[in-house]
This record gives C-alpha cells, structure tokens and sequence, in this order.
C-alpha cells in the first residue's frame, strides 16, 4: 500500500488526533483550499470575460452572452454529481491531483480562443462547457476534507474549505481586469486586442484571462500529488454511497443548499451582466468581486457560529434575512428605465452574499451532524461493535451528501443568471425573478424551521 494511505485514521479519538492527527489533517486541509481556490476562479472566468467580449473584437447578442455565464455552472453542477461520488473510489489525494490538473484545459483553451475575436460562437460555448471542471472540483474537495476532521471541527474545517476555496470568485473578478489590461505575459501571451475608448486607441490582452491561471494550477497540482493523503478507511463504491438516495435528509439538505450556495455561485455569475443591463453607466467589472469576496469571508463564520450555535438555528435566521435583503434589491432597482441606484442596490447584494456565505456554513454543519445522529440511532443497543460501525458509516454518507446536495446547489448559477435574462425578455423588468427567488426562500425557512430548527424538531442540529 502507497505510503501516502493513512491506513489508519480515528479523529473522533482524542489521544489519536492530538498525538498526529491534528497535523496531518490539517496539512492535507492547506493545500486543498488553494487547489478548490483555482478550481471556482476557473469556474467562474466567463463571469467576468464577458463584459469585455465586446472591445475586444466579439460580436455577440446580449442573450448569448448570459448563456457565457450560465453554462459553466451547468456543466459544473452535472459534473459535481459524479465527482461527489469518486473521492472514496479513487483516494482524496489522487483526485484532487487530477481534478486541478484538468483545470489546464479550459484555461489554456480560452487563452488561445480569446486571442482571436473570430473565434465561433459554439467554441466560446464548448470552452465554457470545460469551465465546469473547475465546479465539479468542490464536491470532491469537500467530501474529501469531511473524512479528516473530527464532527466537533467539520464545521470549521469545512467552511474554511469552501469559504477561502470560494475566494476564487472574487480572485478571478478582481485578477481578470488588471491582467487583461497589459502584456503581462510578454510575448508568451500574444498580441493584444485594439479598441476606442474615450475617442482614443487602447489594448487589450484578453487571452491572459485564460493563460495567468496555468503556472498556478500546475503547482496546485504537483503540491495534491506529493503533499496529500489517501484514507484507507474511506473506501467505498458507488453502491455503498448510492444509500443516499434513500435518506430524506439527503433530499431536503439539497434544496436548503440550493437556497444558500445557488444563491451565491448564481449571484456571482449574473450580478456582472446584471449590473450592466440595469445601470448601463456603471462599469460592472469595477465592483463584481466585491459580493462573492464577502460570501467567500463569512462562509467559515458560518460554519463557527453553527459549532457554537447549531446549524439549524443558524440557517434559519439566514433565510429569515435573504428575504429581506432580495426585497432591498427590488427597492433599489430602476423601474421602467427610470430611477434606481447602484449603491443601494449593490448594498443589498453584499447583504445577500454575506448571508448566502453563512448560510452556506451552515447547511454543511448540518449535514455530518444529522447523518451521525441518523446512524447512531439506528445502531444504539446493538454493541460496540455496531456503534463503531455507525461512526464509519455515518463518515462515507455525510461525505457523499456534502459533494451531492454541492451538485445540486449549483444549478443555482444556471438557474439565477437565466431568470434575469428571461425575466428582463418576458417583462422588461427582474422583479418576477426576484419574486421567484423570495418565494423559494419562504420554502427554505419552512423546511428548516419543520425538520431541524423548532423544540422537539425529529432531527435537532
């Protein structure tokens, strides 16, 4: 067996997680979050490129552009639904060596794409297709991490995880601007892209979006390969992980993330074409990172507060304010061309990214708590030996549910940036989708409050 196999691993043990434990999870946990960082800017990378297709020589429709936005998060929600299920059938360590790997693809691929403004239409589409490898990471990232640490610090552990790994939408929003305004990349990255502005000539090198991503992933990559370890005990098939499929919890976690971490992935794909179509004098690119930044920082809050707090309490109260924040936004919006204003509106969706990070703590305390409480129960008066089981058990299916209920989350960005768009189609206005989304988080306030959240709650977390 390879020496980087932990063939033994008990974090619930004191003694064990004091005497090694503690180092080797956490070493494993700091290079995993640079990798899952690298993983949501590549992700995210037509979020940001978009608003800049038109300068540098694309002729594109405002429509096919938020299809741009959308369809990395389409891909990447699909993909996390496979990659939720892989980490205890391939190993942590190989994984997400691979994972980051094939991050090179989409990266190198749009580098060379966007140096040439004709470039088809159904290549930037299939380019964004490949940027869905970067969101299929995080649900074997998170899965992953989930087996090192002990229930009293998944909380944390997993927040810090997600919360620093989605950083890199924010990363990517703020990098993407300032590289792709010079010749960085000197004559590895080819010519610019020419362009008016303000009457005068200027350039652009839009293809450095792509390439200033490749020497970082490489690193990231050879660093999982030689610095990460594999759990023996965290081996499992398909069939062993596909119980899930029978659990409620499974399927009721997955639509509170869908309020939560849809909310933020969906957010921080739309709020640039959001911006622009809403206030057309306001440059989009100047303020994008600023609510996934925020999301990204209170995401270990979350997890934190849910440790101290419970999860349930926590995501309740985060809904309770989503709906209020969603309705600040519909204050601030311009209404048939006329009025609005920007910083009252993008006031309320740093609110809204704050909470969806919480949120988003929140939910993935909730999910190792409920599957070992779940598992307990079942194993209670059988013996030790059935316990012990119910402690490995509950491990492989709190692992699987945090990469599933991930998958499904993230169709929340495909879902968000194509309501605005066909709500702005349909009514001219982003009102009936913001409606849309109020009424989806008044179901998410009721499911919390029902199964997790109210005295003498079935399953209390």
């Amino acid at each position: 067996m390879s020496s980087y196999v932990l063939k033994r691993w008990e974090p619930e043990n004191p003694g064990f997680w004091q005497e090694s434990g503690a180092r080797v999870a956490n070493r494993n946990l700091w290079i995993s979050i640079p990798a899952l960082m690298l993983a949501f800017s590549v992700w995210m990378l037509w979020s940001v490129v978009v608003v800049n297709l038109d300068q540098a020589g694309f002729a594109l429709s405002k429509n096919q552009m938020f299809w741009l936005t959308a369809l990395p998060a389409l891909s990447g929600a699909t993909l996390r639904i496979f990659y939720s299920f892989l980490v205890p059938i391939v190993g942590g360590r190989r994984f997400t060596a691979i994972s980051t790997a094939s991050l090179l693809i989409p990266a190198i691929g749009m580098g060379f794409a966007l140096r040439d403004p004709t470039t088809s239409y159904p290549t930037l589409l299939g380019l964004a297709l490949l940027c869905g490898l970067g969101g299929g990471n995080f649900s074997s990232s998170m899965a992953n991490i989930s087996f090192f640490f002990p229930k009293a610090r998944k909380g944390l552990a997993t927040g810090l995880n997600a919360g620093i790994g989605n950083l890199g939408v924010s990363v990517v929003q703020f990098v993407v601007p300032l590289v792709i305004s010079a010749g960085v990349l000197g004559a590895l990255g080819g010519a610019p892209q020419l362009y008016v502005k303000d009457g005068a000539t200027a350039s652009m090198w839009l293809q450095n979006a792509g390439f200033v991503w490749v020497p970082f992933i490489a690193i990231a990559s050879v660093a999982a390969w030689f610095g990460m370890n594999d759990i023996a005990d965290a081996k499992a098939s398909f069939a062993d992980q596909a119980v899930i499929f029978k659990r409620k919890h499974n399927w009721l976690m997955c639509w509170l993330y869908v309020g939560t971490f849809g909310s933020f992935i969906g957010f921080s794909a739309g709020l640039a074409m959001l911006t622009k179509s809403q206030f057309p004098t306001v440059d989009p690119t100047a303020y994008a990172f600023l609510g996934p930044l925020v999301g990204a920082l209170t995401r270990p809050v979350g997890g934190w507060i849910s440790d101290k707090l419970g999860g349930a309490r926590v995501t309740f109260w985060t809904f309770i304010g989503m709906i209020g924040a969603v309705i600040g936004v519909m204050q601030f919006l311009p209404q048939a061309g006329q009025g609005g204003n920007f910083v009252g509106f993008l006031a309320m969706f740093i609110v809204l990214f704050a909470l969806s990070g919480i949120g988003n703590g929140s939910t993935f305390r909730m999910i190792p708590v409920i599957f070992l409480t779940e598992r307990q129960r079942a194993a209670a008066g059988r013996g030790a030996q059935a316990e012990k089981q119910a402690l490995v058990d509950a491990g492989k299916e709190a692992a699987a549910v945090l990469g599933f209920s991930a998958a499904i989350g993230a169709y929340g960005g495909f879902f968000i940036p194509k309501s605005f768009g066909s709500s702005l189609a349909l009514t001219g206005s982003v009102d009936a989708a913001l409606l849309c989304f109020i009424g989806f988080y008044i179901s998410c306030v009721l499911i919390t409050w029902w199964h997790y959240a109210r005295r003498n709650a079935p399953m209390p977390c």
